[in-house]
């Protein structure tokens, strides 16, 4: 899948992606900023991105991201920014509620009154892993609070603005951005350097990489409406994600210890299985490559 194949027949020129500093907004600019107009937008992390146009803005500030809109004028809203790490979430959730519902609302309902396509973006965390793979049509039951303030979003975008797209993403893998190093990376530079990785063979996720993801999140602004899953076509625990990893560097598994999720005391409950069914995403022509050729990839790109 290419980037420039999903929008060019529909005119669209300029794409507004909130949260460019972070893992998945990183990517997404990166996977289209040939083909499009790409505005970002960062907060707390000012990053330099070439072919990007780097804006800052607080998104929990109605005035300043109405006037945001009103000047570029974006043909399409890919919102990524987020408070994403639950543990935070669970901490702070009064403080992150502002950024993960309020502003959610916010631009959801600025996209309303001017019709221009909106994607929001979700989490596999919005189920309680009970009940897994998850299709977009089984009902929410989330354990902690990120979970929680994904649903009220939710909610939200589908009664402010029915038409817009709504995906739930998985775990993600793949480079990191300037500010956000992701778990992917951390293990790697373990594993590099002799030290060990705790990892759960008890937690299941369909992973994809930060690349396949932002393809995903074209096509849903093309074609998407409702909620769609973008999940990977592999169902695997975080062990044995790394038991590939390790593989693909040249590298045994006996520095990887296999745990549980009690093992590890953490603010936020965990779900055990959240894998999805993203066969509705792959009807469209969503097509993630099987992890283990991702990983080689990525890590050619890295050296």
């Amino acid at each position: 899948m290419h980037a420039c194949s999903f929008l060019r027949n529909k005119g669209m020129k300029k794409i507004l992606v909130t949260g460019a500093s972070g893992f998945l907004g990183w990517n997404l600019c990166n996977a289209i900023k040939k083909d499009f107009q790409v505005f970002g937008t960062v907060f707390s992390h000012s990053v330099r991105n070439e072919g990007v146009n780097i804006v800052q803005v607080d998104l929990t500030d109605f005035t300043m991201v109405q006037e945001l809109i009103k000047d570029i004028r974006p043909e399409g809203v890919i919102h990524t920014a987020a408070a994403t790490r639950p543990n935070y979430c669970q901490e702070h959730p009064e403080e992150t509620y502002k950024i993960n519902v309020d502003a959610v609302a916010s631009l959801a309902g600025l996209c309303a009154d001017r019709r221009i396509p909106f994607v929001f973006t979700s989490t596999d965390l919005v189920f309680n892993g009970l009940n897994a793979p998850y299709s977009e049509t089984d009902p929410v039951s989330p354990v902690n609070v990120y979970g929680e303030q994904k649903v009220m979003a939710e909610e939200l975008v589908m009664s402010i603005y029915p038409e817009a797209a709504l995906c739930r993403m998985p775990l993600m893998y793949g480079l990191s951005s300037p500010s956000y190093e992701t778990f992917f990376q951390a293990m790697i530079k373990k594993v590099k350097s002799g030290r060990t990785v705790q990892l759960f063979v008890d937690e299941y996720r369909t992973p994809v990489s930060g690349k396949t993801a932002a393809l995903g999140l074209m096509l849903a602004l093309e074609k998407g409406r409702g909620i769609l899953h973008l999940g990977g076509q592999e169902r695997i625990s975080r062990y044995d994600l790394g038991r590939v990893m390790t593989s693909c560097l040249g590298y045994g598994e006996e520095l990887l210890i296999a745990c549980h999720q009690k093992d590890i005391v953490m603010s936020a409950p965990r779900a055990q299985d959240l894998s999805l069914n993203s066969e509705e995403a792959f009807a469209l022509g969503y097509a993630p490559p099987p992890i283990k050729t991702e990983i080689e990839e990525l890590l050619i790109n890295m050296q």
